[in-house]
């Protein structure tokens, strides 16, 4: 069952069991998240598959955004993955991110916080420390960029409004949104959270930007500050 180098690889199981054949059959979105992964990966170990193999990555960085913040160091202490493994993962994920961070400035419209957490949350619900970004939107609420303002520690995050508005200013923002995640996993404001909305806010209306909402990001849940009418 094994190849000259001892591995296992996709061609050697059962073809309703390859991944590849079965996205070219149904398409990548019927596969798992291992299962593209392991067409990522190509071959497994003398004792794993590449699913099997995907598997057992996916349950040691417990996420796919884990997975992508993950060293070369740390996915070669697994069993199985090389240098050259792990680059191919690397790459495979950061592409996923920049994708993602591409496609707000050509078609996405902002109509609430859900759609901000559509956008957002997985990418971020996973981060070990407080980051600060900001939707530069146009007067349709198009999305023109997605702005990193600060990366705080694993509590806070400091916020400066005149960081903040020189970037909308540079990117022709109508309005603003901005979006922290909360490493602990639950978005319940601070104290800390409500007074820089509010300030963050007023600068605004001086500038003649509106902020529409700040809004928080937990483990798959959100708190829309304006909802709560917190700013």
């Amino acid at each position: 069952m094994t190849e000259g180098n001892g591995h296992l690889t996709i061609k050697q199981l059962p073809p309703e069991l390859r991944p590849r054949e079965r996205l070219i059959q149904f398409g990548a979105g019927s596969l798992s998240n291992a299962e593209l992964l392991a067409i990522v990966l190509g071959t497994g170990t003398k004792n794993k598959t590449t699913v099997q193999l995907s598997e057992k990555l996916l349950s040691r960085f417990q996420s796919l955004g884990s997975l992508g913040r993950s060293t070369i160091e740390e996915l070669c202490d697994i069993n199985g993955i090389g240098k050259v493994k792990a680059t191919k993962i690397l790459a495979t994920l950061e592409l996923g991110r920049r994708l993602t961070a591409a496609a707000p400035a050509e078609r996405f419209t902002i109509g609430s916080p859900e759609d901000v957490a559509r956008l957002l949350m997985s990418d971020m619900r996973d981060l070990d420390r407080e980051y600060f970004k900001a939707l530069v939107l146009n007067i349709k609420h198009q999305v023109l960029k997605v702005i990193d303002v600060s990366i705080g520690s694993l509590s806070s995050s400091v916020v400066h409004p005149r960081e903040l508005y020189k970037m909308v200013i540079r990117h022709n923002g109508a309005a603003v949104i901005v979006v922290h995640n909360h490493p602990s996993g639950d978005p319940t404001p601070s104290a800390e959270d409500i007074r820089v909305t509010k300030r963050l806010s007023e600068a605004g209306g001086i500038l003649g930007i509106d902020l529409l909402d700040h809004i928080i990001l937990g483990d798959g849940r959100f708190v829309s500050l304006k909802e709560y009418s917190l700013m």
